[in-house]
């Protein structure tokens, strides 16, 4: 990858994304030795120009930014490196250095996703999904069944608006059924990106 690292006197800025939200996570400054430990260790390191020396990001905090893909502007003087946090990216706490929570609504199945995920520790009397998961896998992938059905009546029917809501039931309870056997939806999607690719 070219990148020019004299324009700003050895140091370049380099945006952070989540991979999956796409949110802004921060900004940091890396010179040539930053990004080839960024590179080598797939850990986003940079350099701290108050301490004058390299940082890689949750060696402190255990909060790291594990990389995903690196990308350069086109005057090759600014990164962009999509990245997946294992946890807060702010030293303040906060999901993000601008104050915003990590999550995108426009893509909220990895945010019901990760409700689902906490749901295995709820009360079944108080929580639909807790309830459903203390099922087994037996009961919940008969539901699925029952929803991927309803989903072909609507589909067959007028109505646009129910058939969206038995899509919406089917995916919930999919993503239920993907929690029981520990797919993600990442592993999901690298399959069909895969897929996607054209064949040489």
């Amino acid at each position: 990858m070219k990148i020019d690292f004299s324009k700003g006197n050895s140091l370049i800025p380099a945006i952070i994304q989540d991979s999956e939200t796409s949110k802004v996570l921060m900004l940091g400054y890396m010179n040539e030795e930053a990004y080839h430990k960024t590179v080598e260790e797939k850990k986003v390191t940079f350099f701290s120009r108050s301490r004058q020396e390299l940082w890689t990001k949750g060696e402190t905090s255990g909060n790291e930014l594990i990389v995903q893909d690196i990308r350069v502007d086109c005057d090759y003087d600014t990164l962009l490196i999509k990245a997946k946090p294992t946890g807060p990216v702010c030293h303040t706490g906060n999901d993000t250095c601008f104050d915003e929570m990590n999550q995108s609504m426009d893509n909220f199945l990895p945010i019901l996703e990760k409700i689902i995920e906490d749901r295995k520790t709820a009360s079944p009397e108080k929580s639909y999904t807790a309830k459903l998961l203390s099922r087994g896998i037996n009961k919940i992938s008969q539901k699925v069944g029952e929803e991927a059905t309803e989903v072909i009546i609507a589909a067959l029917q007028e109505s646009e608006d129910e058939f969206k809501n038995e899509v919406a039931d089917l995916l919930y309870h999919l993503l239920v059924l993907m929690q029981v056997k520990g797919v993600s939806l990442s592993e999901i999607n690298a399959i069909l990106s895969e897929r996607h690719q054209p064949k040489k």
